[in-house]
């Protein structure tokens, strides 16, 4: 993720001028003026409070509670765990970077900061691709076995993986660099003759982790939450990626002094994808929204609800489930009896073999003969006359 100008070959923000007594003045031109750092900074630090507390509570409600340890929020988790820790590392960093685009956190941290964003990104878009592929297989395939949770965290392990290895030379290259009065961050990346290194990772970066994933997803059939969730990240992401694929095929267009505040509201937007998850899963879910209420109780605007949406079924799923449950009872009711007549009826005919079978009856049983047959059922009218049965 490289940040505004942070390159050492053009350090087109300041500017070098000549005074009256011949001392030769450096400023920077993209200095801001108070009140507008402050709207930023106000604008950026909402983004780390919600997406973080936020995050933190989708968490909790998954993993506190274990009718939620599913396939599908196993991911979910893995896509809050990226998007808390993106948010927490990097935006407010981003912010005091973009403002002077002055480096105030050391080479450490030069290196993680442009290194742990990719492989954030790489981490939550393709947490989503799984549980797109998931419920598409649910759905096209409903009697399918489903990933057991074993097959779900090795999956999880191996996106990390890939996600770290993709974004592992924005790590190696990156270096920092002192200048006239300031210092910078960036990544020194190699030259070689015949082909642009630079260009080509930052438009296979593009295609992985923002064209690819948002094809596939396309092309699957999947709950509406995550359609929502999809396509926030495609809209936030959508001008960051234009922004850089730009600077890349046409550095001179960010040589004037509005690109600054063009880069401060693209990265905003962008880190403000973190934030928007936990809201729609709050609009989206019961069970979530049972999860938020449950937390923030204590908040007095939060109305009170119930706890049981979170720990239970949902009340669709309950209601299905009792219908099945008496009609199940109904069959088993009906099938005895229907196997008691039956048996009655064997019984008789080895007796005699005309007589009927006999009735159930709700009374107490009372003493027989030995000799005497059971006593027949009732017969519904038809439309020829129907055999009397003898009375025992």
């Amino acid at each position: 993720m490289d940040s505004f100008f942070n390159t050492t070959d053009n350090p087109s923000n300041w500017t070098n001028a000549t005074a009256p007594n011949g001392t030769d003045i450096i400023w920077n031109q993209f200095v801001q003026p108070a009140w507008r750092i402050v709207l930023w900074a106000i604008a950026y630090s909402t983004i780390v409070i919600v997406s973080v507390v936020g995050n933190i509570v989708v968490i909790w409600i998954i993993v506190a509670h274990k009718r939620m340890r599913t396939v599908t929020n196993y991911f979910l988790v893995n896509l809050a765990f990226a998007e808390a820790s993106m948010s927490a590392f990097n935006t407010v960093i981003n912010f005091a970077y973009g403002v002077h685009n002055e480096w105030y956190f050391g080479l450490v941290y030069c290196r993680f900061h442009n290194f742990f964003p990719i492989a954030a990104v790489f981490a939550s878009i393709y947490s989503m691709t799984a549980i797109a592929l998931d419920r598409y297989m649910a759905i096209i395939h409903p009697l399918q076995q489903r990933m057991s949770s074993t097959e779900t965290k090795v999956i999880v392990g191996v996106i990390w993986v890939l996600a770290l290895c993709l974004a592992f030379p924005q790590y190696y290259y990156s270096n920092t660099a002192e200048l006239p009065g300031r210092i910078i961050c960036y990544i020194n990346w190699p030259e070689y003759t015949g082909w642009d290194f630079k260009k080509m990772y930052y438009v296979c970066v593009t295609i992985l982790i923002y064209f690819l994933p948002l094809l596939l997803n396309a092309k699957r059939k999947v709950v509406k939450m995550m359609i929502v969730v999809v396509c926030t990240f495609a809209t936030c992401w959508l001008p960051y990626h234009v922004y850089f694929l730009l600077y890349e095929f046409f550095p001179h267009l960010f040589e004037e002094p509005f690109i600054q505040q063009v880069y401060l509201a693209v990265m905003w937007l962008a880190m403000s994808s973190t934030m928007y998850n936990p809201i729609i899963y709050c609009c989206l879910n019961d069970r979530f929204r049972a999860g938020f209420k449950q937390a923030f109780h204590w908040c007095p605007c939060v109305p009170n609800g119930s706890y049981e949406g979170l720990e239970l079924k949902s009340t669709r799923y309950l209601q299905t489930q009792t219908s099945v449950y008496k009609a199940s009872r109904m069959e088993t009711t009906v099938s005895t009896v229907l196997h008691h007549r039956e048996e009655e009826a064997e019984v008789g005919g080895q007796r005699g073999g005309t007589s009927p079978p006999a009735c159930p009856s709700t009374s107490p049983p009372t003493a027989r003969p030995p000799t005497a047959s059971p006593r027949p059922c009732p017969r519904a009218p038809a439309s020829t006359p129907a055999t009397t049965w003898p009375e025992s």
